[in-house]
Order: structure tokens, then C-alpha cells, then sequence
């Protein structure tokens, strides 16, 4: 059992392609950020990243992966306990003049497992950053309570007021994003900023991401401060999942924040099921 680190994303996408697009769903974070380094560079997300991949036996097929795209911390792969504790080990001995190592995300079992194992060889404590709900669409249905206006894809001309809601999405959500003017321009090229629109003015927005081996995930979901209560993103996550759908699309994710039972309520009652926990988790000296 052994991992092959690498800072090829070639070689990763070579090794470790195929591993991942079996089970798009539980890896669909790597999928799109290996989609959008191979798109827009290696620094788009700011330093170079690191990679890598697991095989439980010398010449076996892979069974787990990660990539880093530093300053953010690992995402793991779907795989098995066992590969997460050795990964944490592996890099440990690696050391900073492979990665630095702050934190990590992934489903919730690999992501406990890297934790302890980190933990135990680095003398660092852990704890939860914030626990997430993967859910998939089955069957779409119509919100309960449709609001009025119409879905429309984003254009140049909602450029300043997208970037001003993903700013203030990021500040609600206390994460990150290096470039938003460039994640809000490559988006509405790409067809994959949706607005709300309710009497000629946007009221809410969703992004998705493009499909990948079937799959798209949703986000960001934002609805502004005055617009809410009113069921505006809702609705736009309903019509965006309805349009990915027409995109191709056999598999429509999204994340929710557990911390919030309002979102995970709505998105199941048009149609989300869930399909596993995640878990972001910090380390620090004791």
C-alpha cells in the first residue's frame, strides 16, 4: 500500500482520472478543481499544487487520491481509512518542503482518519472548521411556494453586482476565493452564473460548475439580505438544476452547511437526496 506524490497535473489526471470519475459524486471537488487547473493555470488558485494518489498493492488500481492547491488545504478523494491515515503519515514525512499542511476536507470517515493520524506524528491538535451535507438530485420538483419572476443566465453587463454577492456569500460562509473577479467573469463566459430575476431586477444567484463525466455541482447559492424570506434562491437553485439537466447532466450536487437546517430542508423538497457527510478540519500547535 503506498502513495505516489506528484506535482504533475498531468500525471495526475493520467493516474488518477479514471479512479475519480468512477464515483463522480463523492469526488466531485477534485474533479472541478483538476478541470479548472487544467483551464486556467496551475496558479489560479494561487501557489503551484501538489497531488497524488494510493494503490492498495504494488501494480493494483488506484483507490485514493488528494490535491492541493496551497494556500487551501488537502481535499481527499473518496477512499478507504486506511489510505487517509497513511496519507497523513506520508506527508508528514514529507515535510514542508513538499506542502504545508494547515488543515484538510473530504468525507467526513478519510478526513477523521488523516486527523488522528496527523495529529499522532506532528504533535498538533485538531478541530472541526465546519461539517457539510453532499446531496444529489433525483427527481426535480417545483418549489412548494414559486416565486414570481424567471431564471436567466448571468451577463457582462451583472458583472459588478455578481462579484459584489459572492463577496458578501464568501464573508457569510467565512471561506475563501483568491480571484472573484475572475471566477465571475470565467463563470458567466461559461455559461455557469445563474441569476433570479423578479421584476426586471436580480433578486438571488447560483453558480454551477461545468459538467464533468456527468456531473455538476451547484454553487454558490446567495440570496442578498433584502431579498430573503421570499423563496428567490429556491427558486434559482431549482432552475439552475433544470438547466444543467438540459446541459447533459445525470448527476446535479450540491453542498450544504449542517450548521443550517433551513437550506437542507428546502433543497430536499425539490428533489435533493443526501449522499454523505464532509467534514473541514483545522490543525494547530498545542
Amino acid at each position: 500500500m503506498t502513495w505516489t506524490f506528484s506535482t504533475s497535473l498531468d500525471e495526475f489526471r493520467e493516474q488518477a482520472g479514471a479512479f475519480l470519475a468512477v464515483r463522480p459524486a463523492e469526488n466531485t471537488v477534485l474533479l472541478t478543481i483538476a478541470h479548472r487547473l487544467a483551464e486556467s493555470g496551475p496558479t489560479v488558485f494561487g501557489e503551484p499544487p501538489v497531488f497524488g494518489w494510493w494503490r492498495a498493492g504494488d501494480g493494483g488500481p488506484v483507490g485514493g487520491a488528494f490535491l492541493q492547491t496551497p494556500p487551501f488545504d488537502p481535499r481527499l478523494s473518496h477512499m478507504p481509512p486506511t489510505a487517509a491515515a497513511e496519507l497523513a503519515v506520508a506527508l508528514a514525512a514529507a515535510g514542508s518542503g513538499f506542502t504545508t499542511v494547515t488543515g484538510v476536507g473530504g468525507g467526513t470517515g478519510a478526513v477523521r482518519a488523516f486527523a488522528d493520524a496527523w495529529t499522532a506524528a506532528t504533535g498538533t491538535e485538531s478541530s472541526v472548521r465546519f461539517e457539510e451535507r453532499l446531496y444529489r438530485l433525483g427527481e426535480l420538483a417545483d418549489p412548494p411556494r414559486p416565486p414570481a419572476g424567471r431564471h436567466r443566465l448571468a451577463e457582462p453587463a451583472d458583472r459588478a453586482l455578481a462579484i459584489r454577492w459572492y463577496e458578501e456569500f464568501l464573508v457569510e460562509a467565512e471561506v475563501e476565493l483568491p480571484d472573484v473577479p475572475r471566477a465571475v467573469d470565467e463563470r458567466t463566459a461559461a455559461g455557469c452564473l445563474h441569476l433570479w430575476e423578479d421584476g426586471g431586477r436580480p433578486v438571488a444567484m447560483a453558480g454551477s460548475s461545468p459538467v464533468l463525466v456527468g456531473m455538476s455541482r451547484i454553487g454558490p447559492v446567495y440570496t442578498p439580505v433584502g431579498s430573503r424570506g421570499r423563496g428567490y434562491g429556491t427558486a434559482v437553485t431549482a432552475a439552475t438544476s433544470a438547466h444543467l439537466l438540459a446541459r447533459g447532466a445525470t448527476e446535479v450536487l450540491l453542498y450544504t452547511d449542517l450548521a443550517n437546517p433551513t437550506s437542507n430542508s428546502i433543497y430536499q423538497q425539490i428533489g435533493y437526496r443526501a449522499v454523505e457527510d464532509s467534514l473541514v478540519m483545522d490543525f494547530r500547535r498545542p
